[in-house]
């Protein structure tokens, strides 16, 4: 989070989107205080939990919060980024899928705020072996 601040003060064009892991899983809660002072908005880079979203799509909690509204766990996660003010994209052809909206009450918000396992995501990188395969396959 303090590279980002640092970076964000120190550039000519400030980030408008900040991309990173960010789900029920990976929630980012630390560092939406420092985007939120550089104006900067998050974008989820995997919302329903990318390689993980066995861990969203299962999830008890997320089943039972969408029972209650007639929705599926992955909505549920879902909504639950938009109510934060995340911007999330997931991939869907299904336009009946993209057409359904709804509201979670500030109890389902909290409940679902109890799944965080890490701030920083899944993915170390500041990992050296991490950073390597990437610059290796994108580099």
């Amino acid at each position: 989070a303090g590279r980002f601040f640092d970076f964000a003060h120190f550039v000519d064009v400030k980030p408008m989107i900040n991309q990173l892991q960010c789900n029920v899983l990976a929630q980012q809660q630390n560092i939406q205080p420092i985007l939120a002072e550089t104006e900067t908005k998050t974008m989820a880079w995997g919302p329903l939990g990318g390689e993980g979203a066995d861990g969203v799509v299962k999830s008890e909690l997320l089943i039972a919060i969408g029972q209650k509204y007639g929705k599926s766990a992955a909505q549920v996660a879902l909504r639950w980024l938009v109510q934060r003010g995340i911007v999330a994209i997931p991939k869907s052809s299904h336009i009946e899928r993209m057409q359904q909206n709804f509201a979670l009450s500030h109890d389902d918000m909290a409940q679902i705020e109890t799944m965080n396992q890490s701030d920083a995501g899944f993915r170390n990188f500041n990992d050296p072996a991490f950073v390597k395969y990437l610059l290796e396959t994108y580099g």
